[in-house]
């Protein structure tokens, strides 16, 4: 197996939480230590961090920067960053402080010639795209603004600015643990093989991660399933052990 296994870590007030299809009113805290969470993550077998500042995404600046820079000084963990990143500076800002990435999302729809500067000035692989999605549609704002862009035509437009590495999320499927949404992930590789897909949202655990693989995902975010347990940690362990993934 070489899909690319990426642990999630969401934060708020400083805090490790996980919400369900976004809603901040649904919100689990895990975590009063963001870095000793990412520290044991590494220690499972994680070479990848998603970190999410969800008060960066609300305010629209990050806040949460003095915690990327612990859990970079503290692990060997390559971090992508988003929430918030509205400017230039806020990307340097984000990549001074640590993250090998800067992760975008609505920002690619509002302001796509700020983005495609980011591009030009870093390159490509400096940038991870965070494509949310509803019935085929891409939406913003956490999930409640309908955008009119098809997600194909969206990917496709972003991968003819160089973009490699995007990763998609259902918004019915994030936080419920009923699995991704397989047939979505299916249709976007058949439309788009030279893409390199992240699928992300609903993960339960290992089997998914292996069929996720098997379709062609290069690679997958795992949050809440790190979080709530129901999968021993041995299973990890094991997965990432045999993964020949690496970087």
């Amino acid at each position: 197996m070489n899909i690319s296994i990426i642990a999630a870590i969401d934060l708020m007030a400083g805090q490790v939480v996980r919400l369900t299809q976004g809603d901040f009113s649904r919100k689990t805290t895990y975590s009063s230590d963001p870095v000793a969470v990412a520290q044991h993550l590494e220690q499972l077998g994680f070479q990848r961090l998603h970190l999410v500042d969800l008060d960066g995404a609300k305010a629209g600046e990050p806040l949460q920067t003095s915690v990327l820079e612990r859990i970079a000084s503290k692990t060997h963990l390559k971090i992508d960053f988003g929430g918030g990143l509205r400017s230039l500076q806020d990307f340097e800002t984000v990549l001074s402080a640590g993250a090998s990435q800067v992760t975008v999302g609505s920002l690619a729809v509002e302001n796509p010639l700020l983005v495609a500067d980011f591009i030009l000035q870093k390159g490509a692989s400096k940038l991870l795209l965070a494509a949310d999605v509803r019935n085929g549609m891409v939406v913003t704002r956490g999930w409640t603004e309908q955008s009119s862009l098809p997600i194909v035509s969206y990917l496709l437009n972003w991968h003819q600015k160089g973009l490699q590495e995007v990763f998609v999320t259902d918004a019915a499927f994030d936080g419920a643990m009923c699995g991704p949404n397989f047939k979505l992930y299916q249709q976007l590789l058949s439309e788009l093989p030279q893409l390199h897909l992240i699928a992300s949202g609903g993960i339960r655990g290992p089997g998914d991660v292996q069929k996720l693989n098997d379709i062609g995902c290069s690679g997958a975010i795992v949050g809440k399933a790190l979080y709530e347990d129901q999968v021993p940690r041995m299973h990890w362990i094991e997965l990432l052990k045999n993964n020949r993934y690496v970087g």
